[in-house]
């Protein structure tokens, strides 16, 4: 499809300087790198008198010079002052009079096509207002994970590593507070704080997520919340993203680079994008169909609101298309689509869809041993195991990290993704026999571990 995005380019201008040509044709370059002719007119030449009228150095030429300029000033001021205020008077009335004066160009008394219909609405520049009253519900999120990797000796070493994404309060009740984000933004985290409009923090917790729409919820207790807190924050009011169209005002708000809040703002470029992107711990491909907008949407932003100009929330900003050729291409997961995940994932901590899709869950997360790395290293090539989820089937079948998957039911495995391809086409339950080296001083040893696999949901 033409409207379809891969994720190759997901994190998710300069112009030449202008010149005077004094010519009458020049060439440029159109947008595609054809050459293109382009006209251009000269300046008119005013003729001057051959001779002076009177000689040079004499007093009366010097004060013919200087009443001449005086003369010559007031008539180019009173130009140019008659000329704004005849301009500003004529946008003026432009703008009071457009919609009733406004005409085609056609001499034709065709009616085969209909000219464009004119409209009184105006282009929102202020927001603040919005912004004001949309702030205290939009939170920043810190994560904090443990990395894994294998270093030159093949041997597992870690890392604490720290993320910043954004939430927005969605729902309450007596015990906590609910805050949608997205899944990518939490998950793997060890630990997260949520950090409210008045800059006070709490610890959350992961209230329930939902890889296949990249949504999670955090949820926050109310009795960790300062009361002076309490009274700054606020439920955001969730609009109706079937209703938006492109051209209508779209605000981004969200924690940009992990610096704080801030606000971005553009328009509403598109409506359902099919965006095709790839979860980080499975490597699995994931199509959603989401909102693009030119607001600008940056790391960190991930998990905040896309606003109309009413203040309702229309979209969870989630990724950004990143590329030196584009510019101004976000992309948001539609509200109307979201909120009924996100209700599920606050009373049951997962999706209904998810649970009973029969999705095979191995859980561990890992990177390639690739070709170069297993000949530089003495290492066999495979998925090297980085991490093992706790409670996930791999944990109970006696994986651990630093393992090296070589096999799947004697089939060779030669990169993590082709594991996670054959875990996505199995169902939760098979079993699976996965081959895997084991270090064992500077020489590895192989073995067979039977799997029962589980559900994303485990």
């Amino acid at each position: 499809m033409d409207n379809k995005f891969e994720n190759n380019n997901f994190y998710q201008a300069g112009s030449p300087s202008d010149k005077i040509v004094d010519a009458d044709e020049v060439t440029i370059e159109d947008i595609d790198g054809e050459s293109v002719s382009q006209k251009t007119k000269k300046a008119k030449k005013i003729k001057m008198p051959k001779k002076p009228l009177l000689k040079k150095g004499t007093f009366g030429n010097k004060l013919m010079k200087c009443t001449a300029m005086a003369a010559a000033f007031g008539l180019v001021a009173g130009v140019v002052f008659t000329g704004s205020t005849s301009l500003l008077s004529s946008t003026q009335d432009t703008q009071t009079t457009s919609n009733t004066s406004a005409t085609s160009l056609s001499n034709s008394d065709s009616t085969t096509v209909d000219s464009t219909d004119t409209s009184d609405s105006t282009t929102v520049t202020d927001v603040s207002t919005v912004v004001e009253n949309v702030m205290p519900s939009i939170v920043a999120i810190t994560t904090v994970s443990v990395e894994e990797y294998a270093n030159m000796f093949g041997q597992s070493e870690s890392y604490e590593s720290e993320g910043a994404g954004s939430g927005i309060i969605i729902s309450q009740d007596d015990d906590y507070l609910y805050i949608a984000t997205n899944n990518h933004v939490v998950e793997g985290a060890t630990s997260l704080t949520v950090q409210f409009v008045d800059d006070s923090t709490v610890s959350g917790e992961i209230q329930g997520t939902d890889s296949d729409s990249d949504l999670a919820v955090v949820k926050v207790a109310i009795s960790d919340i300062d009361s002076a807190t309490l009274s700054e924050i606020k439920v955001a009011t969730l609009g109706d993203s079937d209703s938006i169209a492109v051209g209508d005002t779209a605000i981004a708000i969200g924690n940009a680079l992990g610096y704080g809040q801030s606000v971005t703002t553009g328009v509403i470029s598109a409506v359902d994008r099919e965006v095709t992107t790839s979860d980080e711990t499975t490597g699995e491909s994931i199509t959603n169909t989401l909102i693009q907008t030119d607001a600008a949407i940056n790391p960190g932003n991930s998990g905040g609101a896309l606003i109309n100009a009413n203040g309702e929330v229309i979209g969870i900003n989630s990724s950004k298309y990143a590329d030196t050729d584009v510019e101004g291409m976000g992309f948001a997961i539609p509200i109307s689509d979201a909120s009924p995940i996100l209700q599920e994932l606050i009373e049951n901590g997962s999706t209904s869809d998810s649970s009973e899709s029969g999705d095979a869950y191995l859980g561990i997360a890992g990177v390639d041993v690739t070709q170069d790395i297993a000949q530089n290293y003495n290492m066999p090539q495979g998925a090297y195991i980085s991490q093992v989820v706790s409670g996930s089937a791999a944990e109970e079948a006696g994986l651990s990290e630093g393992m090296i998957v070589t096999a799947i039911n004697g089939e060779e495995i030669t990169s993590f993704e082709d594991l996670s391809s054959y875990i996505s086409s199995a169902s939760a339950g098979d079993t699976v026999t996965l081959t895997v080296a084991v270090a064992n001083g500077q020489e590895y040893s192989t073995q067979d571990v039977e799997v029962t696999l589980g559900s994303k949901t485990n």
